[in-house]
């Protein structure tokens, strides 16, 4: 049995122009034309998808995606017993949630009065990531699948960074900087790199205050480990800026930070679906973009110049960043299809 691109994407939820997308980044090649040189799909290919499409529940890029089914002990049995592992641990979430709501219950019906406590957690795990996330992203989000170990490891880290405001250091602090590193290392495994998963983590924590309580990570704590991190940054820069420049860059950097995460995850998006770089909805992301880096950039060309080279000297500007080369690449393309204003 052949399917044509039209009826493969309406089977599996997809649009014509992901499927053309795939194809023509050499993921998934159709093994047939028709006649009129149309594309077909056969049983291999459709298991090809399953697998893409695994893979991208998993939160991998498309490019990691193609390296991954590369490998020659890549399979679809190992792929799909993933997603069984996947399925246990969210199966076996509810089933806490469950039991929770079963002790509530209980008390309800014996006359007792639940601890307030233990009707605020149970609402919490209810309602708090669904609140923010889909059910696919909540698939993809390692965090939200990880066990006690993680948590512990969360709040250690957290510990740590209160303790070392609470001493009165500052961010430019080898010991402030050292568990910025940490905490960039864990959020990209916890988001599993992607950007978008990020910025609705991001939300999540800026807006709930149970959230706050229960994790610790406090909008000052978050303020701190981010100015650590920028600290690195800056001191790269200052190896290829001028007094002048340093100091307006100095300035400015970080007062968007929340905001990287969100574009950055747009973009990919658009990548991913096949967007040109010159398609309106890119344009206006590149019009972001543009204006995110102007704001602690300038607006002199010399300056970008030095920016440029800088990023091309120094990898460890982009650790932590989410952005990859593939999506810089896109991005390039879609700042050089901007039309002058």
């Amino acid at each position: 049995m052949l399917l044509k691109v039209g009826d493969l994407a309406r089977r599996c939820g997809l649009t014509v122009r992901t499927l053309h997308h795939y194809d023509a980044i050499g993921l998934l090649i159709p093994s047939a034309r028709s006649e009129a040189g149309y594309r077909l799909y056969d049983r291999d290919d459709i298991a090809r998808l399953h697998q893409i499409q695994a893979l991208r529940r998993f939160g991998l890029s498309l490019a990691d995606i193609g390296t991954v089914l590369a490998r020659p002990d890549s399979s679809l049995a190992s792929i799909v017993q993933q997603q069984i592992d996947m399925l246990d641990k969210q199966i076996e979430q509810a089933m806490e949630l469950r039991d929770r709501l079963s002790r509530l219950q209980g008390r309800l019906l014996r006359g007792d009065e639940p601890e307030l406590a233990e009707w605020l957690t149970t609402l919490e795990r209810m309602t708090m990531y669904d609140k923010y996330f889909s059910q696919d992203e909540l698939a993809r989000l390692p965090l939200y699948r990880a066990g006690k170990s993680t948590e512990t490891e969360w709040r250690t880290l957290v510990d740590e960074v209160r303790a070392v405001m609470e001493r009165g250091l500052p961010p430019q602090s080898d010991e402030a900087q050292g568990l910025s590193k940490r905490w960039i290392e864990m959020i990209e495994r916890d988001t599993d790199g992607d950007p978008r998963l990020l910025a609705k983590l991001n939300a999540m924590h800026l807006k709930e205050p149970s959230v706050q309580a229960q994790t610790g990570i406090t909008p000052d704590v978050l303020a701190f480990v981010l100015q650590a991190n920028a600290e690195t940054k800056l001191r790269i820069y200052a190896k290829y800026l001028s007094p002048e420049e340093f100091a307006f860059m100095r300035e400015h950097y970080g007062k968007h930070t929340y905001e990287w995460p969100e574009l950055i995850g747009a973009l990919r998006e658009q990548l991913e679906q096949g967007s040109a770089p010159d398609a309106p909805a890119v344009q206006q992301l590149a019009l972001r973009w543009l204006s995110l880096f102007r704001s602690y950039a300038g607006d002199n060309p010399e300056t970008h110049a030095r920016i440029r080279l800088a990023h091309e000297k120094e990898p460890e500007l982009m650790a932590g960043s989410l952005i990859d080369a593939a999506l810089l690449g896109f991005v390039k393309d879609a700042v050089a299809h901007l039309k002058p204003r």
